[in-house]
């Protein structure tokens, strides 16, 4: 699954992914009146601002970009039809031609874990019939609990041809509280790190492994060590953008061949006719302005590899 990603990062010369994290004050009102107007202020209304919101971006973006990052929290917030319209935009992205990478952070002990790859990534028997649930190419998985929770959805990996990024060295203030205290004389995520690297091994698919890595663009230094320490390692970059990532701490994440990472970015796509930058477009034409900021996000990252 990994090469499929790298082939169309290849072809649009865009190492990005698009976080599908959708807030309700990032609908414009033109949308929810709509929803609201049709199904009332409920769960079912929500649901339905969402997946039209999420439709009209992905309209105007899947033939700049190769990947698109849902997060499944924003979905289940509002429920089971939240987690309907969770499906439906996997689906539609994966109609379009887009890897689909699930941010949902599972990880527990292994049956557990099975269960959770099983339904991101996997098939499930019922009866004599064989179903997928979720169905994503791609899962982010929390490795705390080590090999027993993070095994399961390498097999699953492995027997599906879909990829997980493991979470090494994220990007919010206060990864450090765990992610880097000193073990051994190492910060506990290269200690993670290293558990990668060997889980990796067992999915390789070309030059680099089903097995990536979640790595933060907010912490420049790190993310070079950590490039070298995971060669052939496919990262997963979180921190551009909004929460203050440039594209010049981007450039340690990617190695010399240009490739080795996909750069996030969530509302400073999707939410981007609030920026003044593109303010122009205004709220009638959000998707538009999507759009633009892709092509620019794409610019920028480019500039420097």
């Amino acid at each position: 699954m990994i090469q499929k990603l790298i082939e169309k990062i290849q072809k649009t010369k865009a190492p990005i992914c698009v976080g599908l994290d959708p807030m309700l004050n990032y609908i414009p009102e033109h949308i929810l009146k709509k929803s609201f107007g049709e199904f009332g202020e409920t769960l079912e209304g929500a649901a339905d601002a969402i997946w039209n919101f999420n439709k009209e971006i992905v309209d105007h973006t899947w033939d700049l970009i190769p990947s698109v990052k849902p997060q499944i929290a924003m979905y289940e917030q509002f429920g089971i039809e939240g987690l309907k319209v969770y499906d439906k935009t996997v689906k539609y992205c994966q109609e379009k031609g887009l890897v689909v990478i699930g941010d949902a952070k599972r990880g527990d002990i292994g049956s557990t874990s099975a269960a959770y790859a099983t339904a991101h990534l996997g098939k499930v028997k019922v009866g004599n019939s064989i179903c997928s649930a979720f169905n994503t190419d791609f899962l982010t998985v929390n490795p705390y609990l080590g090999t027993d929770g993070v095994k399961p959805f390498v097999d699953v990996c492995n027997a599906e041809d879909k990829g997980i990024f493991v979470l090494v060295k994220t990007s919010n203030p206060s990864s450090g509280e765990f992610q880097d205290r000193l073990i051994d004389g190492k910060p506990l995520y290269e200690h993670v790190a290293a558990k990668v690297v060997e889980w990796g091994e067992a999915s390789m698919d070309g030059a680099y492994s089903n097995v990536g890595a979640v790595v933060g663009a907010t912490y420049p230094e790190m993310s070079a060590i950590l490039r070298k320490l995971m060669p052939k390692t496919y990262f997963l970059v979180p921190g551009y953008g909004a929460q203050g990532g440039t594209a010049k701490d981007l450039k340690n994440c990617f190695n010399e061949d240009g490739l080795g990472a996909v750069v996030n970015s969530s509302r400073g796509i999707i939410a981007a006719y609030r920026q003044e930058k593109y303010a122009k477009f205004g709220a009638e034409h959000f998707a538009e302005a999507s759009r633009q900021a892709v092509i620019d996000m794409v610019a920028d990252i480019n500039s420097v590899l």
